[in-house]
């Protein structure tokens, strides 16, 4: 299985596009800061990761401001057929609260 649930601070964000077939596309870059629990203790993270969406998805999330925190849902795959560096694909998101405007 190949899923992904991560809550996560949009920090930056491409104009919408859209695919010669029509398709929204949008690629965004978050943050996630947060803790863990490894080997019984408690680790810190924060780190930066790029996603994209499409369609009604990317549409959506581009109408969300910098900042805004969200629970996303998706996958990870390769940016390209030939890249090895890897990209969430964004299916679902909510809000998780309202925006930082500490970005």
């Amino acid at each position: 299985m190949n899923q992904i649930r991560i809550h996560a601070k949009v920090i930056g964000k491409s104009a919408l596009r859209f695919t010669p077939a029509g398709i929204a596309v949008l690629e965004a870059d978050c943050l996630h800061e947060g803790t863990v629990i490894e080997s019984g203790l408690e680790r810190a993270l924060a780190f930066e990761f790029s996603t994209v969406a499409l369609a009604a998805v990317a549409q959506a999330l581009d109408r969300e401001a910098l900042g805004i925190r969200l629970k996303l849902t998706g996958f990870i795959a390769p940016r390209t057929r030939r890249s090895a560096r890897l990209v969430m694909h964004v299916t679902e998101f909510e809000i998780f609260n309202e925006i930082d405007d500490g970005v």
